[in-house]
């Protein structure tokens, strides 16, 4: 059930237990905000992509079973006109499908307030209208992370406006997240926040010459080295990009669209191109970048069984997929030792 503006919107179709093998089709994207379709009220065109964004996903929600979107959902920024105008956009998806919902800087932010980053981003809204309009399943929703199980589908959903950090409340989250899930009922493992803590060519990061949000990857590779994510979602930077599979800078598979076996390390993806203006790269492509796209887009992961995924990046405008890649693997894959990837043993033990 999705909670809208007092109205409540009940999904006819029924969810897959978890475990469940059967065909399951995934969206994600970051950042996608509203706009008036005759552009009557949106101050300088902020949130240009999102009608279309909107459109796609409407015309092809036979073939979606849940969406996801980690982050910056309207833009709002303290007008609550503004979520009434988001929710009527994406009322036809919601009343059909999940939605999902994560925090983002401009539903969180604001100085002196609890959250992580001391900026005015979220008008003043302090996370509230996104809590309370949205259900998702938090212990407690001023802390906005949590785990969901669709199917064959693990998600951890991290809130990149509180505290990460080893040793954190969330860090004991994401890690218990991670380690709960049986792997062989449910083999994909799906990390998602709305910063990048991972990995991005963006020119911003690229200036500040960390490539990524500070202390992001630092604190949380080792968990996902350890319980063997598959691949990291991030929002926050307006564009598209996908990296190799990687752990601490180095990519260990030298594949670019199809992998199989053991999981050596973690897809990282910025998709945070739903609508709102675009970011631009960094002139620097790093090795481990292996598509980068300056346009609006969404992702749409397939799973077919337990052991058969297709991953496929779509453009806003048409439709149609530019990047993909499939994950084929048995349990045993996933179990199989990786650097940092097993527990450390020594000769006693």
């Amino acid at each position: 059930m999705v909670h809208i503006s007092g109205a409540s919107f009940i999904h006819s179709n029924r969810q897959p237990y978890p475990g469940q093998g059967s065909l399951q089709r995934v969206i994600i994207f970051g950042d996608m905000g509203k706009a008036e379709r005759d552009g009557s009220n949106e101050y300088s065109d902020y949130q240009p992509g999102s009608l279309n964004t909107t459109d796609q996903l409407v015309r092809d929600l036979n073939n979606i079973d849940i969406v996801f979107h980690i982050g910056d959902l309207t833009y709002s920024n303290g007008y609550l006109s503004q979520w009434d105008q988001f929710t009527a956009q994406v009322e036809p998806i919601v009343s059909t499908v999940p939605y999902m919902t994560g925090s983002g800087n401009h539903e969180r932010d604001w100085p002196n307030s609890g959250s992580f980053y001391d900026t005015p981003d979220s008008g003043g809204e302090c996370g509230v209208p996104a809590e309370t309009m949205f259900y998702v399943p938090a212990e407690n929703r001023a802390k906005f992370w949590y785990s969901t199980d669709y199917g064959m589908f693990r998600f951890c959903i991290a809130d990149s406006e509180h505290d990460w950090r080893e040793g954190s409340e969330q860090y004991r989250f994401i890690e218990q997240c991670l380690a709960s899930v049986d792997r062989r009922k449910q083999p994909w493992l799906i990390f998602a926040a709305h910063r990048v803590l991972g990995y991005s060519s963006d020119y911003w990061y690229a200036q500040k010459g960390a490539f990524a949000e500070p202390m992001g990857r630092e604190s949380l590779q080792k968990l996902w080295q350890k319980y063997k994510v598959d691949i990291a979602f991030y929002g926050h930077v307006h564009n598209y990009e996908r990296t190799c599979p990687i752990y601490q800078n180095q990519c260990v598979n030298k594949e670019k669209h199809y992998y199989s076996g053991t999981v050596n390390g973690t897809i990282h993806v910025v998709v945070g191109g739903a609508g709102s203006h675009l970011s631009k790269f960094s002139e620097v492509i790093p090795n481990w970048s292996l598509y980068r796209d300056y346009d609006f887009g969404f992702v749409k992961m397939i799973a077919f069984n337990h052991s058969y995924m297709v991953y496929e990046y779509k453009k806003s405008r048409d439709g149609e997929v530019y990047d993909s890649f499939t994950i084929s693997r048995d349990y045993k894959d996933v179990l199989a030792c990786v650097h940092d990837g097993c527990e450390a043993t020594t000769l006693a033990t």
